[in-house]
This record gives structure tokens, sequence and C-alpha cells, in this order.
């Protein structure tokens, strides 16, 4: 008996009793639909993170204080930031672009909107791949006066100016009147670090009248960006920039700061992602599981009830393999049918969720081959492996015993 014949007789035996194939294929179905919808979950919200700060530049470092490392009143100040422009001490670095944090209400006419109010150099908009849409950006000049002068996000300035053009109005921040020099360009609200939702002012008038500081000492900053010459060489940046932070802050042991990059919060993130996207499949397979035990409970019951038909085919000579590929390939072909339909089904949940709007961000599933081809796979292992004692079951029954069954 060759192996169409034994797949025809398989699924002529399945169509039998096709509600009882269907309730069996049910587990498999949504054990398969669960993983791929779990490992889509985890595969795009990767990909997502990784996009986003790909988007920041991978020859950006970032320079924060770091209020753990138990050294009293970690800062960091301008003079650090453009300390680190030395070829002598960091040859690498090309630019340096401190930046001040603060919030604020901005006001225009009868529109307001909260915004995170940053204050910025003139490197800010070279270091963090900005452009300006609409007039300029803040330069030395407006650091050098504390000017009064502001940049819009695209968002915010859409919220207060409508289609109007922003540039020339005059706009409060926390009460404080400031002229509008510029819009940025749309970066899109749900990239991470987009500052369309911000605002931008000099440095300066950031730390001196925005948070009130006093004008002894020096500006004191919530964090450097760096960039580095050669995307190659910024390992060896991090090294330069720790050294002469080191020789600055005085410091031999724990930093009283910390240098990150791009690149090492993806590979960071990624491996928890990484991580948690197993956990939740071995999860769902669970599911998978279930399925397999309920698949082995459909083929005993089909074993017990087909003993005369199998007493039948061996008293006219099949083979206890016959019997065996059989049952066997019964138990694949029901697994292999369900993991068909859970994968599709797991594409159209996915797809669904994919076009779901969660507070303005799109929830992002990403659904690959190699997912697919692993579900199918473990489909078809769960249909050898849960079909093979039912199958021997039926290839050991003696054709005489089997004949004499009632």
């Amino acid at each position: 008996m060759n192996l169409i014949d034994v797949g025809r007789t398989a699924m002529s035996a399945l169509g039998t009793n096709k509600l009882r194939t269907v309730l069996a294929l049910l587990g498999i179905v949504i054990g398969v639909a669960a993983v791929v919808v779990m490992l889509a979950i985890g595969r795009g919200a990767q990909a997502q993170i990784v996009a986003s700060f790909d988007e920041l530049g991978p020859d950006v470092l970032f320079i924060r204080p770091d209020f753990a490392s138990g050294v009293f009143e970690s800062e960091l100040t301008m003079r650090d930031a453009y300390a680190l422009v030395d070829p002598d001490l960091a040859p690498l670095v090309s630019r340096v672009a401190p930046e001040v944090e603060t919030s604020g209400t901005v006001v225009a006419g009868r529109e307001s909107a909260s915004a995170q109010v940053y204050g910025i150099t003139p490197e800010f908009l070279e270091v963090r791949n900005y452009e300006v849409k609409w007039g300029e950006s803040v330069n030395a000049s407006h650091l050098r006066n504390v000017s009064d002068v502001a940049v819009l996000g695209s968002s915010v300035a859409e919220r207060l100016f409508g289609f109007r053009d922003p540039v020339g109005q005059s706009v409060k921040i926390n009460g404080r009147q400031h002229t509008v020099i510029g819009v940025l360009e749309s970066r899109g609200d749900s990239d991470f670090g987009s500052r369309d939702s911000d605002v931008f002012v000099p440095i300066t008038t950031a730390y001196y009248r925005l948070q009130g500081a006093s004008r002894v000492g020096e500006i004191i900053v919530d964090v450097i960006y760096v960039k580095v010459s050669n995307v190659n060489g910024v390992d060896a940046a991090i090294q330069d920039v720790d050294t002469a932070l080191r020789m600055r802050h005085r410091v031999i042991d724990a930093p009283d700061y910390n240098i990150t990059s791009p690149q090492s919060i993806i590979e960071a993130v990624s491996q928890g992602l990484t991580a948690f996207t197993i956990f939740m499949g071995s999860v769902a397979g669970i599911s998978l599981l279930v399925g397999g035990i309920g698949i082995m409970n459909v083929m005993l019951v089909s074993v017990t009830e087909r003993i005369r038909e199998i007493g039948v085919r061996k008293a006219m000579g099949a083979k206890r393999r016959d019997i065996l590929s059989q049952f066997v390939l019964e138990s694949i072909l029901l697994t292999l049918g369900g993991g068909i339909a859970g994968a599709l089904l797991g594409i159209g949940i996915s797809r669904v969720m994919s076009n779901l709007d969660l507070g303005g961000e799109a929830f992002r599933l990403i659904v690959t081959g190699n997912v697919i081809a692993l579900v199918l796979g473990v489909s078809v292992s769960i249909g050898l492996f849960f079909g093979i004692y039912p199958a021997f079951r039926a290839a050991r029954l003696h054709p005489i015993d089997a004949l004499r069954y009632e």
C-alpha cells in the first residue's frame, strides 16, 4: 500500500465523523493561533523599539547624572559638555549638545497646551538629527542674551495656531512672554524620543528664567548628547568621554554619571523582549499540548471503533506498517490541518490588533514566515508524538481477535 493510498484512506476515515474531527481540531487551532499572536506581539514590540532607537542615531551617546552612585550632589554642567569637544581628551567627539528639562504650560491667545520645555544649544539639531520646518532654531546670540524665544514642536504649533504660521507670534511659557522663531519638522508622536509635543528655548533662558536658578555658578544640565565622528568608533569614544569626565569630576571608582548609547539600549531591551516573547510563547504552547492530548484521545476512540475494520484489512493482506502509517498519518493530518487553520486565525487576529489605536499609538504586531513554519512544524510533531501510541495499538491487533470483536 503506497503513501497516496494510505493518505486517501486516512482522509476518508477523518471525514466519516466530521463533528468529532472538527472538535479535535479546535484545541490545535486555538493553541496555534495563541502562539502566533504572542510571538507577533513580541516581535512587533521588539521591532518598534529597535526602529525608534535607531532614529536617534547609532553615533549619539547619552550622558546623565547617576544619582544612585552614592556621590553627593551628582551633577553635570555646561563646562563638562564643552570639555568633551577637546580633541586632546576625546578626539572622536564631533559635537555636544547639553540640555535642561522643565515642564510648563504654553498659551497662545485662547489656546493652551501642557508641554515639556527643553533648554537647548545651537548644536542640538545637528546632534539629534532634527530639522526646522519654518523659521530658525536657537543660536549663540540667543544664549548670550538669555533671549525669550521659543521653537515649537509640530504638534504644539498645530494645537496653538492651527494652520497659521506661528513664526513671529507670541506665546506665554509659564506666564512669561516668548517669541516663536521656528517650528520643527514632525517626527511622529509614536516614535521614541519624538519632540513633536515639546517646546525648545535657549538653555540659558530655561535655566535662569524658567527654572529661576541663580546666575552664580555653572549651568547644571540634565543630559549631554554627544555625537561621535565615526559610528565605528562609538566604543572608543565612550572610553575617551569616561576618562575626560572622571578627570573633571575627580572620581576613581564609581562615576557619578552614566554613559549609554542607543545600541546598548537596543541590545538590553531586545534581550528582555526575547525572553518575554519566549515565555509568552511557551505559555501559549501549553494549549497546544492540551490539544495534542485531545488528538490522542480521539485517535484511541477511533481505533476502538474500527477494530473490525483493522481485522478485515489485515485478513486481506495489510501489513502492520500499513495500519501503523495510516493512523499516524491521520493524526498528523489532523494536527497539520489545525495548525494551518490556527496560523491563518493568528495572522487575522494580528492584523486586526495592528489596526487598533491605543491612546494615539499603533499597536504593532509582526508575523514572520519563520514563526509560521515553527508553529506548523510543532503541530506536525504533536500529531506524530500523540498519534504513535494509538497507531501502535491498532497495528498490534491480531486479525482473528479483531474480526471477533463486537
